[in-house]
């Protein structure tokens, strides 16, 4: 069963609001595991709210950021994954580039638009 990679800041948690609830309860129909992915070193994930999730959360402090491929290589690594075994939705495109370029099912997320349905579908054609 794949792991669904989600973006922290700026999708899955809105600044001052906390957790989007409404994703969560998309993300919650599915039985997959969830693992939330952020740059954030350890002030901003109290800054940014990213404290006490419902899910686990992945964090390499800048160390790289995601828009370097390798940060996407060492969570898989660190996960004992493959790019197979995950999907990531990210609404930052450089962050989704570097996903995609090694190979993984990877889906930009306009937190303008919060357009769950075209997520939902994304998720169920990748799953």
């Amino acid at each position: 069963m794949k792991t669904i990679l989600v973006d922290a800041a700026g999708t899955f948690v809105i600044e001052g609001q906390g957790v989007y609830r409404q994703l969560y309860e998309l993300l919650e129909t599915y039985p997959n595991r969830k693992i939330i992915v952020s740059n954030a070193n350890d002030v901003q994930l109290i800054e940014y709210g990213i404290v006490n999730m419902p899910y686990e959360v992945f964090t390499l402090k800048h160390n790289p950021n995601k828009d370097n491929p390798e940060y996407f290589r060492i969570l898989l690594n660190r996960f004992n994954l493959t790019v197979e075994d995950v999907l990531y939705f990210e609404h930052n495109q450089p962050a989704v580039d570097s996903a995609k370029s090694i190979g993984i099912a990877s889906y930009f997320y306009d937190p303008d638009k919060k357009d769950l349905e075209s997520l939902k579908q994304f998720l169920d054609q990748n799953l």
